[in-house]
């Protein structure tokens, strides 16, 4: 990791850089190296969000840590903000993505165009499906603190829920300007809603409960899911 923070310091994203990428990306695919702050569920529900997130979470890292060290060259006891980690982690992936030809400028209208209309919207993510397709597609945007928060939730859905895997397939800003992760999605057909009762049995076998504000969300500790 500290050679490829090196070269991105250095060279940007050159070609020698993101083939430094690459090759971790590769490692971490098959098995030969692990992201440290992820368990082993975590860890395969990182590696089914595909390469894209993988690549986009090592440079979420780097921003982190060019800030962290601006900090201390400067003696400054200062942690750097929310806003200023995610404006440095939006800034540096958008970079990464453009490299690497993920990167899409005018992805509502592309993705209606290919893959469907949008068929629901709510605070999270836009949706779009074509029939007879086994996927959706999701424009997500960052509900967050950082963006690399918002890379971690998906991590820990697709291990909290790997019937249902988010796999990351690139980046644009949407027309408001809010940064947004491209993502595929099984479509789920369903004959009925689930019941709360049901839903509470569910997320129980997972570790979490109701935590009784009457909101509908649910709290394993302090952390809210």
């Amino acid at each position: 990791m500290k050679l490829i923070f090196a070269s991105i310091h250095d060279d940007g994203f050159s070609d020698k850089t993101l083939q430094l990428i690459d090759n971790y990306i590769n490692n971490i695919l098959n098995g030969k190296t692990n992201l440290t702050q992820f368990n082993q569920s975590e860890h395969a529900g990182l590696c089914c969000a595909g390469e894209v997130l993988i690549g986009a979470y090592i440079v979420c890292n780097y921003a982190r840590s060019c800030l962290e060290a601006s900090a201390n060259v400067t003696a400054s006891k200062t942690i750097p903000s929310n806003w200023e980690i995610d404006e440095a982690q939006e800034r540096f992936v958008q970079q990464w993505a453009e490299a690497k030809h993920i990167w899409f400028a005018n992805a509502e209208k592309d993705i209606e165009s290919e893959y469907g209309l949008m068929i629901a919207q709510g605070a999270e993510a836009k949706v779009y499906y074509k029939d007879g397709d086994t996927s959706v597609i999701k424009i997500r945007t960052s509900i967050y603190a950082t963006l690399g928060r918002a890379l971690e939730s998906i991590v820990l859905h697709n291990s909290l829920f790997p019937e249902t895997p988010m796999n990351v397939i690139g980046f644009t800003r949407d027309s408001d300007g809010l940064f947004r992760s491209i993502l595929t999605q099984p479509y789920i057909s369903c004959s009925r809603l689930a019941t709360k009762a049901e839903i509470d049995e569910m997320v129980a076998r997972k570790g979490f409960g109701d935590n009784g504000n009457g909101q509908g969300r649910y709290a394993s500790g302090k952390c809210f899911y």
